[in-house]
């Protein structure tokens, strides 16, 4: 049999084009299939907290919750693309990111952290002390070796060396920078000016690592390196972290305490507030809270009402129950205010317009 080529040619590509009709005008099958069977993603900052939660939650009703730690940014877009229940970040969501959401999403504040300044200075036993313009000058790139006079005549006593200092800083978006940028831009009009805070900076000298646990690699394998991680991946790997002066004057070592005094302010009722260099005079100032985001109204993307009702459930369970699991961890319980002002933003969650609590 004789085919024509031109022919041939023409009708692979006519049947091509008819495929690629069938398929768009298909439906997508819905992603969420199994309504016991969670799905979020976010925060690297939250990761050690989230895996306890997580398993115990499973444990106790049968629910599977599965968290990707990809970072805030990332678990941001997920959410915008409806491919999760929900994003976990530490950073509310700006108007740019808001505007791209398809339907409004809230922010439930499920635990507090801190932000602390680990360092790779071997043979230096004791922690050592920074104070806001100090950490700016060396994330700046003003100061350049440990041994600088400014560093040493604020940890008089401690024999400093030499070594130059490397920065570790994120490479993903991440609710962590944005927790540390923010502060840095309280703390310092130089760095205000300059760089600025966010999500995703363009830092002004170092290397970058993804997420907590990639900064904290580079920090451990690198002498003389300081990078920002947080305090609960610093315990963990037994990484020395600095005291920081706050605004009454007074270096704060990083804790559970500190981090709980830095949170005992008022909460806004969309919970959107920065912890970063409060009043709060043995508060921690590089604290932050992080959030669960999730649509405020549950029915799309082919949802089912009892997986809606299963992510809510979760939610409430988290800032109740689920707290008793933050200070063994070195996160802080959320204050009664912060509790209050999520349950009445979890009532607030819908499905076809009908509330679900």
């Amino acid at each position: 049999m004789k085919f024509n080529l031109p022919n041939l040619k023409m009708a692979i590509v006519a049947g091509a084009a008819v495929a690629a009709l069938g398929l768009a005008m298909t439906p997508p099958a819905p992603f969420f299939q199994a309504d016991n069977e969670l799905i979020g993603a976010g925060s690297t900052f939250d990761y050690p907290l989230f895996t306890k939660m997580f398993s115990d939650y499973n444990t106790a009703t049968g629910v599977k919750v599965n968290y990707q730690s990809v970072g805030s940014g990332a678990g941001i877009s997920q959410l915008t693309n409806k491919t999760v229940d929900f994003g976990a970040t530490d950073a509310p969501m700006n108007d740019k990111q808001e505007a791209a959401l398809s339907a409004p999403a809230i922010h439930i504040p499920v635990t507090a952290g801190a932000v602390v300044l680990s360092y790779n200075l071997p043979g230096v036993k004791a922690a050592i002390q920074l104070t806001p313009s100090v950490l700016a000058d060396i994330f700046l790139g003003n100061i350049t070796s440990w041994n600088d006079p400014k560093i040493t005549s604020i940890n008089k006593g401690i024999a400093l060396p030499g070594t130059a200092i490397l920065i570790a800083h994120r490479s993903d978006g991440s609710g962590t920078t944005n927790i540390f940028t923010t502060y840095l831009s309280k703390v310092s009009t130089d760095w205000d000016s300059k760089v600025g805070k966010g999500s995703a900076v363009n830092w002004p000298t170092g290397i970058g690592g993804k997420g907590n646990e990639g900064v904290a690699g580079l920090i451990k394998q690198t002498p003389g390196a300081i990078g920002y991680i947080e305090l609960a991946y610093a315990i963990q790997n037994a990484m020395p972290y600095a005291s920081v002066q706050n605004k009454s004057g007074k270096y704060i070592v990083p804790s559970t305490a500190s981090i709980t005094a830095a949170a005992n302010i008022p909460i806004p009722a969309d919970s959107k507030v920065s912890l970063t260099n409060t009043d709060a005079k043995d508060g921690y100032p590089i604290s932050g809270f992080s959030w669960v985001a999730i649509y405020k109204d549950q029915n799309y993307g082919g949802r089912s009402k009892a997986r809606a009702q299963n992510i809510v459930k979760l939610v409430t369970w988290m800032i109740h129950d689920g707290q008793k699991y933050s200070a063994a961890l070195n996160y802080a319980p959320l204050s009664p205010a912060a509790v209050k002002v999520g349950d009445a933003l979890l009532k607030s969650v819908t499905f076809g317009g009908q509330p679900l609590k």
